[in-house]
């Protein structure tokens, strides 16, 4: 059995030959399948095919409905759940290279991670050029970081909930967070971000960008807080959330808006497409007027 080989199963109660061919070198199974097509009478036919190289292939769980997408992952960097509970796997994937996944979904991958970044920053900054005073809700890889760096914010509030993805994401994604480690401008605070900033002064903030989880339950969150991101917000400041993608959730985003426009009474509607999202990603900003 050291050599190519295949093995066969019958379920005579569903009407199903199962065959599982077991390939090395040269052979291809099709071969093998050929002959079975002709000598035996079928309706249909379902094939599978699994590469048992060090190559795998990761889930894809935002896949649109009707279709399924995987990442083909070259090696796993690092794993495990983290001590507020998040489950963390950074990746190197053959097309995006180096890419933090959370709860089993995408949310940064190195060579596209600036689309992502640069497009909420400029969703803000195309509302109001004001940018000295920042704070950032979540955003654990840095990026959004990074990205009011290199647009000259001067002081930068971090309120993230897990320092240990912050410390997996500078290891591994360097060439996204490694400005924002190397910076005196950013002061962060762990824990619950809505907590914290009861401790911050009124009207600190010219922006306040909002990177959480893009589901209900952040959209909630951030609906029962919003009175306190409000009183932390500058007259003619812009609060900036990502909202996830219209394409593939529309009823997500339309609730992340009617949050924003209740509150302050507008909201702008941006996005890009990401192709390591494999979608285009939405962000919705208001003015505090």
């Amino acid at each position: 059995m050291s050599e190519s080989h295949f093995s066969f199963h019958t379920f005579p109660e569903r009407g199903v030959i199962s065959f599982d061919f077991f390939t090395c070198g040269k052979v291809n199974p099709k071969v093998a399948l050929k002959i079975l097509r002709n000598e035996i009478q079928h309706e249909r036919v379902v094939t599978n095919a699994f590469d048992r190289s060090s190559i795998g292939l990761y889930d894809d769980i935002y896949s649109t409905p009707g279709q399924k997408k995987y990442y083909v992952v070259k090696n796993v960097l690092e794993k495990f759940t983290s001590k507020v509970g998040q489950f963390v796997e950074v990746m190197d994937i053959e097309e995006f290279g180096h890419a933090l996944f959370i709860d089993h979904e995408i949310q940064v991958a190195e060579k596209d991670e600036k689309i992502y970044s640069s497009t909420f920053f400029k969703s803000s900054y195309d509302l109001s050029k004001k940018n000295n005073n920042v704070a950032i809700i979540g955003g654990g890889d840095g990026g959004v970081a990074r990205a009011c760096l290199e647009n000259n914010s001067n002081y930068i509030d971090w309120f993230e909930l897990d320092p240990e993805i912050v410390d997996a994401c500078y290891r591994h994604l360097p060439k996204v967070c490694s400005k924002v480690k190397k910076s005196n401008k950013v002061k962060t605070f762990w824990g619950d971000a809505f907590k914290s900033i009861n401790e911050i002064e009124d009207s600190k903030y010219d922006k306040i960008f909002v990177d959480l989880n893009d589901d209900q339950y952040c959209i909630d969150l951030a609906k029962k807080n919003m009175k306190g991101l409000k009183r932390i917000l500058k007259k003619g400041g812009v609060i900036t959330a990502q909202v996830g993608s219209k394409d593939k959730k529309p009823k997500q985003v339309e609730n992340w808006c009617k949050v924003l426009d209740k509150s302050f009474g507008n909201v702008n509607l941006s996005g890009a497409y990401v192709p390591s999202f494999d979608c285009n990603w939405n962000f919705a900003s208001s003015i505090m007027k």
